[in-house]
């Protein structure tokens, strides 16, 4: 019978199938542990399930972030804002009046 208590963003290998998952997700209240696998597959665990399965802490793989097309660059938040080196373009030469928005639309 497993002891361990699923933690979010821990890994964790099932010595028995020797899968490799991440935990994304516990609900206490329910039992429910999401998990996702290297290969991007997603699923979910019981908690009865869960207590079953023959488990160790293991390391995040290197290549995990393989199947999301993730590199070291990529964050989760960004809270970098983009402004445009060149604030002058087509579009800024636009006048309201000077396009047709249809009969559908009203510029007041």
């Amino acid at each position: 019978m497993n002891k361990i208590m699923p933690e979010v963003s821990a890994w964790y290998q099932d010595l028995v199938s020797g899968s490799l998952f991440e935990v994304v997700a516990y609900e206490e209240e329910t039992g429910t542990v999401e998990y996702q696998l290297v290969d991007g597959e997603v699923g979910e665990y019981d908690r009865s399930t869960w207590k079953q399965l023959t488990l160790i802490n293991a390391e995040a793989p290197e290549d995990w972030r393989g199947p999301f097309e993730l590199n070291d660059g990529d964050q989760v938040y960004n809270d970098e804002t983009i402004v445009p080196e060149n604030w002058s373009g087509v579009l800024s030469d636009l006048e309201p009046d000077s396009f047709d928005s249809g009969d559908d639309f009203q510029i007041v």
